[in-house]
């Protein structure tokens, strides 16, 4: 749903409401019920993406997970200057690397 806000929408692709009923439900009513219950999963989670753009936390630590690719090396290789030889000698004359951040993920 993040995806969907972020993208302005299901416009051109479209999102698929694939619902399937259990086996032991085989009544064209089953079907019905897991397609309202399908809808209403889609609508809760959009509304908890908008609530989540709205509170701007992720986008923070999006922000600052990534922020080795703002400046310096990093936006020159994200700009698309690949100069393998370069950075093989930018790493030798750095030494020992930078300890790594958590990327907070759980």
């Amino acid at each position: 749903m993040l995806t969907l806000l972020k993208y302005g929408g299901i416009k051109p692709g479209g999102h698929q409401l694939r619902r399937q009923v259990r086996r032991e439900s085989f009544e064209p009513v089953d079907l019905f019920h897991a397609h309202i219950g399908g809808m209403d999963a889609f609508a809760r989670g959009l509304k908890i993406a908008a609530a989540i753009r709205a509170d701007g936390q992720l986008d923070k630590l999006l922000k600052e997970r990534y922020s080795s690719w703002d400046s310096g090396v990093g936006a020159e290789i994200e700009g698309g200057k690949p100069a393998s030889s370069r950075w093989k000698k930018y790493m030798l004359d750095k030494g020992e690397a930078t300890p790594n951040k958590s990327g907070r993920q759980e």
